[in-house]
């Protein structure tokens, strides 16, 4: 599916949390309903079995608990997305990326192959409809996150490309398949953010460490061998560029996918770099944009809300400019779109209790009309308002609530885009005052079942205050884009 992720290392980030954040898409021609759970050990069975691909996978007998932001309607998988464990490791999964003709034909997909003419069925690898309910409830780490799937990779393979993310209080590392079996991986230095658009992302790769001390990369066990034996590394003087060697690079990625980094890094380094006019050092259309760069300031969930909302503002690209160019608007794919699922940014904060060290912020639908509302996520139970999505539309809950705000609010920006700015700006804010008060109190509270009680206790605030605000904003949105029918009149006299 077609995501966007961030990440922003500890000493990149304003309060020296690590900071994972990536939003979902629906595919084409529908939407997928989400929901904010928790995910009980008695809820996770011996053997996991994949609804897409039918692989069967024998799973430790110690899992975790751990929060999830799964589809809302049964049928095809639990897809978990996004979620943070016991141990505070939490973890994102996937980012769909592209490989190419000469890594797929060296070690192809391993796809699911249903019984036909006499013959039986053969079960295809895992896929991002599986990998957080088989990787997240079982480490306590992100190091040992990326050494538990690259182990489940090279067993039972994947039917395509995927980019992962783990983190702990201390390091976030990203991960990356490379065709059936194989996987590089890379921890993200603590002064940067990542920004990773649909695309193969690392372009550097020690590779002496990695299948050594990996200290700071890692990899499938033979890959070393596997690129000199299929000549994979393109470099003139030896220095391996991932995204040369595993990646692809096709004209539609200048529509789709690099204009999505161009202006994430645009974003949070404005003055770095050139990024307009003739003289610019990056475009929209650059295949060599930087996989990392150390931001200009410290970086908050606000900018990382703001930079995945992306809608190209401040450019001609922009749709809803109302001046320039007609022919430059709308034409690359935004970061905020209609399709847009969920927004999941997971912060594990070092200077807090364990307890409740790790808050996760959600989204529901279209991040350019959405709001992120913070949650602890050490809870046995999350607030019924993000956790009752029904595959029918509904005001009882917070998902299709959102999805139509945005609706509305597309149809009628000009009027809309106030109140929408006014929505994030008290949802965030009290979000905040809640997380800040909370804390104080758990801190001050010595008794632990009176701690668990107050972090439900705080969801459930956050969660009522998000449904107020919500159904507020519904209403005022609505209003704006009915005065816009054709058989709206409206009177000055009583």
């Amino acid at each position: 599916m077609a995501c966007t992720t961030i990440l922003v290392g500890k000493k990149a980030s304003y309060d020296g949390s690590t900071m994972i954040a990536r939003n979902d898409d629906s595919g084409s021609g529908h939407f997928t309903a989400k929901k904010f759970v928790t995910i009980h050990p008695g809820d996770q069975s011996a053997a996991y079995k994949s609804v897409l691909s039918h692989v069967v996978i024998e799973l430790p007998q110690n899992p975790m608990r751990f929060t999830a932001v799964p589809n809302a309607a049964e049928g095809d998988g639990i897809w978990a997305a996004s979620g943070v464990n016991e141990a505070n490791v939490g973890m994102t999964a996937t980012e769909t990326i592209t490989s190419n003709p000469r890594v797929l034909g060296a070690d192809p997909l391993v796809e699911y192959h249903p019984a036909q003419d006499g013959q039986p069925e053969t079960a295809g690898g895992i896929g991002e409809e599986d990998i957080v309910s088989i990787v997240l409830p079982y480490i306590h780490s992100a190091r040992e996150g990326v050494k538990r799937l690259g182990g489940l990779l090279e067993k039972h393979g994947t039917y395509e490309m995927n980019g992962i993310a783990f983190q702990d209080a201390n390091e976030i590392w990203w991960m990356e398949t490379i065709g059936g079996h194989h996987w590089i991986a890379r921890k993200v230095p603590d002064d940067v953010y990542v920004v990773m658009p649909n695309q193969l992302g690392l372009d550097r790769l020690d590779l002496e460490d990695a299948v050594t001390e990996e200290k700071d990369y890692m990899c499938s066990s033979d890959m070393k061998e596997f690129i000199e034996k299929n000549h994979l590394d393109l470099s003139l003087n030896r220095d391996l560029n991932p995204r040369d060697a595993f990646g692809s690079h096709n004209d539609a990625d200048h529509v789709y996918n690099t204009p999505r980094a161009w202006y994430m890094l645009r974003y949070f380094n404005p003055h770095t770099k050139v990024w307009d006019g003739l003289d610019a050092n990056f475009t929209p259309r650059s295949d060599d944009l930087p996989w990392c760069m150390v931001p200009e300031k410290k970086i908050t969930p606000e900018d990382v809300k703001y930079a995945l909302s992306s809608h190209y503002q401040g450019t001609p690209y922009d749709p809803y400019e109302r001046y320039g160019d007609p022919a430059m608007k709308g034409v690359f794919r935004p970061i905020g779109i209609n399709r847009n699922d969920f927004m999941a940014l997971i912060q594990i904060r070092p200077d807090v209790p364990e307890e409740f060290r790790s808050v996760e912020w959600i989204a529901f639908a279209s991040n350019t009309f959405n709001v992120l509302a913070p949650f602890y996520a050490n809870v046995s139970a999350t607030p019924d308002y993000l956790a009752n999505t029904t595959k029918e539309v509904s005001t009882d809950n917070f998902y299709w609530s959102s999805r139509m705000i945005a609706a509305m609010a597309d149809a009628s920006y000009g009027k809309s885009v106030f109140h929408i700015e006014r929505y994030q700006l008290a949802v965030q804010s009290k979000g905040h005052e809640l997380i800040n008060q909370y804390d104080e109190k758990l801190r001050r509270e010595a008794d632990l079942a009176k701690r668990t009680a107050l972090r439900e206790q705080a969801n459930q605030k956050v969660a009522d205050m998000l449904k107020k605000e919500t159904a507020d904003t519904l209403d005022k949105v609505l209003f704006e884009l009915s005065s816009q029918m054709k058989n709206a009149f409206s009177r000055s006299d009583a």
